[in-house]
């Protein structure tokens, strides 16, 4: 009842000195007036009923007057008593509310018998005109505008005065400077009218960084884990002894000196030998600011830690910012009651029909004893979003239960033990009623649609539709960040609707370049591949916005010359889905070069021998492809017919005896392949394997008069086969705020060897491999070689291939078998639709033989190096690496830059 009256007597109070503030604003004569009749009005004590003959509005300049009229609600006409009523209050208290004046006044000018006339003078406040900031970078200052959101000519308020103050604040704090000092100064601003300019002084003083981060309390955690756990929260960059003890708010621990360290070494206890050895030394990260936002972040990462452990009782029980006075820089000493570590008990299951308790605990896989993780039961339960799978939310949801849920009670704590009672609402499956597709502006439903695995009619499954949004991505038609299936469940009959919306990307390709080397000079490269071209409309005239699009289908051209030396013209076409109704992949290519030795005995280029002294090809290609459903549908078979003529004239390529003729390349090609790869531009995660053997006919088995002569080159017989194997290995967590910047490791190895059906011809000059360089297709090429990249290493070396320098004897013939394996981490820096920039640093090791009798899988050559890659929609995959042949380097070339190279390249990695 006390404190019913003390409140009462309170918030009385409080309306008193508010209507005592409210009537001081009242003046209801005029301060001049010697009017006896005001004089009497303001000093009656006896209530009469007074009318307004008029009201007079004053001080407005810029406001409209009706406006303000209409807010004073007092017209003529208007009865009222004085004294007695609060006319005059309530018109004040809805001026001050509009927050439009800086001082309101209500007079009463004149009385006459029962009439009185009213003047209500206001002082606008003042708006804003030009504002600046003092002391800000131009981007900061610009941040801060977008942050604080001033807008010239809105009223300026005490709240604008302190927003201002208080958002300039935190930018710079949440920037790691805590020692701001904002100041506003306001002058009238003559370029508006009733106009003030603001100039907002900021000085951020210096940044706080952190010294040490310090732990109290972590009995069962060593400091280092925890520290990991501080991603935003480091320590400034210095090499430290690693102590046992330090200087602690908590307690009156001392530190720990090195002399100490030393006379102590032998006589400490295992814990503390832990904490010392753990690491030795440590190197703090330098530019650690403190950011507090930061920091909150890291206090709840490190609680979801220590939950990870099994310590689902944790606290920070304190935490303290200990300022060092000589350097600014501050302490942040944590100190936390760890609890007791548990473990589960029983999990018992309830409401499960469709799966049996064995399987779900199977796939469950957590066991009685085992450290108790909330975190880890949840992500089992798939309570946690995840593409992966493998959880008991995703195995009722590939079979249609779209309602499922599972719900984890805890049913019994004791001791360290907790009993979990899992309970399942599975619901009806629900089946597929309507798919939508929107956003497709180029791209026809159909290509869409048969990309999709969410089928009107089917049983709703998760798998299928994470399958079918990876194979809208890899169609790289679409921007793959935003790709959304648009799942709409359907309680009410059991179904659920998918509507797929889609924002095109340029996937178009523009390839414009020059180039030198190659022993020809400048060569000039046009080409252009259109990914999503519509080969069935290409006679339609309004298909043509600028080229017909639409159906899915490949179309590249491409072109290079130097003038007179060098030209080749290829042209190919792909179209995935044969006839539209199976992943029947069909593609034809047709090529034609001429490499001519087109310069006299002094360098120059005559154009007479460029007829008479060349090398001509002309090839065609056709593949079918085919999905394989077993041993599952990421498995594609591939066979290719390859036909390549070589017209020799006065151009000994092979040997001194065959200077002009005709060679006739005629083979086969069988390819099996697998690739789970998603996003092909920078994969994250899958798997890709490739082999294939490549063959042509026997003639010398079928002719036996085919023997070491000229023969063996009109018809040239091998048999060649190919084994390359990918895998993508996401390390860490996520970062940044789109979860995409995160570090990928890539580990490849790829194998080729050539065969012959006949030991006593030599290996065919066609189809060999050479290794080295960045893998960009050469003068070799023409002959149908392999190029196999190995950066760090040149294809020549002193005219010799650079790989197997020792082999002296088959110098020029390049390898029929290889071996080459790769270790690379990247990193993405930027992942967006217009671009795809990530760095890398690799390992690789390879080396080729010229037969098998020299061959020795061991001997390889070694190279390590960094890279970038630019992925631009227009212009492909560019990429710089720079590779060190660790091999290359001995007494005759000594140093880093005798075996350092600077590689380039187009486009993706050959296969």
């Amino acid at each position: 009842m006390q404190q019913i009256l003390l409140r009462f007597s309170a918030a009385l109070i409080m309306t008193v000195v508010s209507v005592f503030q409210m009537q001081a604003q009242v003046d209801t004569t005029t301060p001049t007036s010697a009017d006896p009749k005001l004089t009497a009005w303001k000093t009656s004590r006896i209530p009469k009923e007074y009318t307004v003959a008029a009201v007079n509005i004053t001080g407005v300049r810029h406001l409209d007057t009706s406006i303000v009229y209409s807010i004073t609600n007092i017209n003529p006409g208007d009865k009222f008593m004085h004294p007695g009523s609060d006319i005059f209050g309530k018109s004040i208290a809805n001026l001050w509310r509009q927050k439009l004046f800086s001082n309101v006044q209500i007079y009463v000018t004149r009385v006459d018998d029962d009439r009185v006339w009213i003047e209500v003078s206001v002082q606008e406040r003042p708006r804003l005109g030009n504002f600046k900031f003092v002391g800000p970078k131009k981007t900061e200052a610009e941040e801060l505008q977008t942050k604080i959101n001033l807008v010239k000519q809105t009223i300026i308020t005490e709240n604008t005065r302190r927003e201002i103050i208080e958002k300039t604040t935190k930018f710079y704090t949440d920037k790691a400077y805590r020692n701001v000092t904002v100041r506003i100064e306001e002058k009238p601003d003559t370029s508006f009218a009733n106009s003030s300019e603001i100039i907002i002084y900021v000085d951020k003083g210096g940044k706080v960084k952190i010294d040490n981060v310090r732990f109290y309390g972590n009995d069962n955690v060593d400091d280092f884990r925890l520290k990991k756990q501080l991603k935003g929260t480091k320590e400034m960059g210095k090499m430290t002894l690693n102590p046992v003890y330090q200087a602690s708010p908590y307690g009156t621990d001392k530190p720990f000196s090195f002399s100490q360290w030393l006379k102590e070494w032998g006589f400490l206890s295992l814990s503390k030998t832990k904490r010392l050895l753990d690491p030795w030394f440590r190197f703090k990260l330098s530019g650690a600011k403190f950011e507090q936002t930061k920091y909150e972040e890291d206090r709840e990462k490190l609680l979801d830690y220590y939950n990870s452990l099994g310590y689902r009782d944790v606290q920070i029980v304190e935490d303290t910012l200990l300022t060092i006075n000589k350097t600014g820089n501050i302490n942040v000493d944590i100190k936390v009651d760890e609890g007791r570590k548990y473990y589960f008990g029983n999990i018992t299951w309830k409401g499960n029909a469709k799966y049996t308790d064995s399987t779900l605990n199977n796939i469950l896989g957590i066991s009685k004893g085992d450290v108790y993780n909330l975190s880890a039961l949840n992500r089992r339960l798939g309570k946690e979003a995840s593409q992966e799978g493998g959880d008991i939310s995703g195995l009722y949801m590939d079979d249609g239960y779209l309602f499922f849920r599972a719900e984890p009670v805890e049913t019994a704590v004791y001791n360290d033990t907790i009993d979990y009672e899992i309970r399942i609402t599975e619901g009806p499956q629900a089946r597929i009623k309507n798919v939508t597709i929107a956003g497709n502006e180029k791209t026809k439903d159909h290509v869409i649609r048969r990309e999709l695995r969410t089928i009107p009619g089917e049983l709703f499954s998760r798998s299928d539709l994470i399958r079918s949004q990876r194979e809208l991505a890899n169609l790289q038609f679409f921007n793959q960040e935003t790709i959304n299936p648009g799942v709409v469940p359907n309680a009410e009959d059991g179904t659920v609707d998918i509507n797929w919306k889609l924002e095109e990307k340029s996937s178009d390709q523009l390839e414009l370049s020059a180039g030198w080397g190659g022993g020809i000079g400048l060569t000039g490269t046009l080409g252009v591949t259109f990914n999503n071209f519509s080969i069935k409309n290409i006679f339609k005239k309004a298909s043509w916005d600028p080229l017909p699009t639409g159906d899915g289908q490949k179309l590249s051209l491409r072109y290079q010359s130097n003038g007179v030396a060098f030209r080749s013209l290829n042209f190919s076409f792909t179209e995935p889905w044969l006839g539209g109704k199976k992943r029947n992949s069909f593609t034809i290519g047709v090529n034609s070069s001429k490499f001519s030795n087109a310069f006299n005995q002094f360098g120059q280029i005559d154009r007479a021998r460029s007829d008479t002294n060349y090398l001509k090809t002309t090839g065609l290609s056709i593949a079918l492809g085919k999905q394989l459903k077993w041993p599952d549908d990421y498995f594609n078979l591939v066979y290719t017919l390859n036909f390549t003529q070589y017209k020799l004239m006065n151009y000994p390529i092979f040997d001194e005896n065959f200077r002009s003729g005709i060679s006739n390349n005629i083979s086969a090609k069988i390819a099996i392949q697998r690739s789970s790869v998603f996003d092909p531009i920078f994969p994250r995660s899958g798997s890709s394997f490739m082999a294939s053997v490549q063959f042509t006919p026997p003639y010398s088995l079928i002719n036996k008069s085919i023997t070491n002569s000229n023969n063996k080159y009109k018809n040239p017989e091998y048999h060649k086969w190919r084994f390359n194997a990918e895998w993508y290995v996401p390390l860490g967590k996520p970062m940044g705020a789109d979860k995409n910047r995160q570090f990928v490791l890539k580990l490849a190895a790829k194998y080729g060897f050539m065969g012959r059906y006949n030991n006593k011809l030599d290996y065919s000059p066609f189809e060999r491999f050479q290794v080295g360089d960045a893998g960009l297709t050469n003068n070799f090429g023409l002959l149908g070689y392999d190029i196999i990249a190995h950066r760090g290493y040149p294809v020549y070396q002193n005219s010799n291939p650079s790989i197997n320098p020792e082999d002296q004897q088959n110098a020029n013939q390049f390898f029929t078998i290889f071996n080459k394996y790769q270790v690379e981490l990247r990193f993405p820096l930027v992942t967006n639709p217009s671009s795809t920039i990530y760095a890398l640093t690799f390992f690789e090791a390879a080396n080729g033989w010229y037969s098998y009798k020299d061959y020795n899988p061991f001997r390889l050559r070694r190279s390590v190096g960094v890279g970038m890659r630019f992925y631009l929609p227009m212009f492909g995959l560019l990429g710089f690496d720079y590779g060190v042949g660790l091999d290359r380097m001995n007494s005759a070339n000594p140093g880093l830059k005798a075996a350092s190279r600077f590689t380039f390249m187009l486009g993706f990695e050959p296969e």
